[in-house]
């Protein structure tokens, strides 16, 4: 939920900057064709007296073009103010509110799960009304264009464009729905009025019941979820309001994939013609695939510079969009966070035992949809001045479920394990069974008991002895049999073991 609140922030906020131009332009278009039309006058009757001529004052400074007041959202896509109240009539607000909204701003919602709310209706005298209806949708839309040559003298330009529907749902609150034979016969028996005051209609609905795509908004594509109430009434345009539901498919990274270790390792040599220099060597591991936005990647990293040039170790954290359409595809990366290490000298080596590198609040993964696909990728490199880079890559996956206390104490055991194998140590050896306070004496007397009982004997006392042998070692290894059958003697092998 507060994930994806910084991507739709930004958004509005470039919707209302963009409108605010847009609105800047038209009234200084206006102003200009007014000045125009001034300046242009008709031609003068011969007969009428010339005017006395004014003298003009010399010029001050230039007037400063006034920002026109900010617009409601029910008016930011129509002419005016005052053609939007004509529109609206007697109807003063239309409005969507959605269950939970008290709590937040943006409530989150997954496959499945029940959405409900409210349309509100406020009016200030008797509003006859045809119909209220209520559409929810959810799309997924790619598009982009490209230039192309068809020869020498002729371009044209290709559009590429794909959609993915994963929500439609409509239900009719005020009237009879859409399409029937009273809504399309217009009398006044199937109209609806409304008397002046507040008026609350509920609507609900589930989400289907599969893996959606998670909302986003990229350069060239988007995932948007929203509901729409469409206020009908006759011989008047329909009042249409959005509200924008914010949808997550949720990634679990509490799974053995996402837990497993991420390690790699490169070298690189540096050469110019003839002459080349030491190898550069850069060895990197993570402890784990998956994160959450707002954790902090621990990264443990070797490098080691032979060559001739001061390197700088860095990493940096990158998310790529790719977009399909039309059988073809379109990927753009961005950096969404960096560190840097000290410069390292010419035959100098650097440790990262653990460095941190947060992850700021970022959209999720997105690995299910067919046209919009959102990958993240950390990529620990060398800085080689020069030259070219000595890169790792090791990809991510972030999801929306944190990591459990009982993962989490898995992870850094098997981190440590990894780790400790990646750098070379081995575990400690088993004790010697010399060291071991059960005897050899003790031993046989064990194994003289189980042979001196017969089948008539004891059970139990057999039973005691299988138990405490059970946790004995094994004898000490000779190539003599320590027990001899006293009517067999058996020569000792003197030839070496193969």
């Amino acid at each position: 939920m507060n994930i994806h609140f910084n991507t739709t922030f930004l958004l509005r906020a470039a919707l209302r900057r963009a409108h605010a131009q847009w609105s800047a332009r038209a009234a200084q278009s206006h102003r200009r064709d007014a000045g125009e039309q001034s300046g242009s006058a008709a031609p003068s009757d011969p007969d009428e007296p010339t005017p006395r001529r004014r003298t003009r004052l010399p010029a001050g400074p230039p007037r400063v073009a006034r920002r026109p007041p900010p617009r409601t959202p029910t008016d930011a896509w129509l002419v005016s103010p005052r053609v939007a109240a004509m529109l609206r009539g007697k109807v003063r607000a239309l409005a969507v509110h959605l269950d939970g909204s008290e709590r937040t701003d943006l409530p989150a919602f997954s496959g499945g799960d029940p959405v409900s709310g409210r349309v509100v209706v406020e009016v200030t005298g008797d509003v006859r009304v045809r119909r209220l209806d209520v559409t929810a949708r959810g799309v997924a839309k790619v598009r982009w264009t490209e230039s192309r040559n068809a020869g020498a003298n002729t371009a044209y330009t290709q559009n590429y464009t794909e959609e993915v529907e994963y929500l439609r749902h409509q239900d009719t609150l005020i009237g009879q729905p859409r399409g029937s034979v009273s809504d399309e016969d217009g009398s006044e028996e199937a109209l609806t009025v409304l008397h002046a005051g507040l008026h609350e209609f509920a609507f609900s609905f589930n989400l289907p019941h599969m893996a959606l795509a998670t909302s986003f908004e990229g350069k060239h594509g988007s995932v948007r979820y929203w509901v729409k109430a469409e206020l009908h009434r006759p011989w008047l345009l329909p009042l249409k309001v959005k509200k924008e539901l914010i949808v997550f498919e949720h990634i679990d990274i509490n799974t053995p994939l996402l837990l497993a270790p991420q390690a790699g390792s490169k070298e690189k040599t540096l050469c110019c013609w003839f002459c080349a220099s030491g190898p550069i060597s850069l060895s990197a591991k993570i402890e784990r695939k998956g994160y959450t936005p707002g954790e902090s990647i621990q990264i443990f990293a070797e490098t080691e510079n032979c060559s001739s040039r001061v390197v700088v170790p860095k990493a940096a954290l990158y998310q790529t969009q790719t977009f399909y359409a039309k059988g073809k595809g379109k990927q753009i990366q961005q950096l969404v966070s960096n560190l840097r290490g000290d410069p390292l000298p010419q035959g100098k080596s650097q440790s990262w035992e653990g460095k941190l590198l947060k992850i700021p609040p970022v959209s999720p993964s997105i690995l299910d949809c067919p046209i919009i696909r959102v990958e993240y990728t950390l990529v620990v490199y060398v800085d080689v001045p020069g030259g070219l880079n000595l890169s790792l890559s090791l990809p991510l996956v972030i999801g929306t479920i944190p990591l459990h206390a009982g993962a989490s104490r898995s992870s850094s055991v098997s981190s440590c394990c990894s780790t400790a194998s990646w750098l070379g140590l081995s575990p400690e050896a088993p004790p010697s069974y010399g060291d071991l306070e059960i005897s050899e004496s003790h031993r046989r007397e064990c194994l003289r008991g189980c042979d001196g009982c017969d089948g008539g004997a004891d059970r139990g006392s057999l039973l005691t002895y299988i138990t405490e042998f059970r946790y004995l070692p094994p004898p000490l290894y000779c190539e003599m049999d320590p027990y001899p059958d006293p009517g067999e003697v058996r020569r000792p092998n003197t030839y070496p073991s193969r």
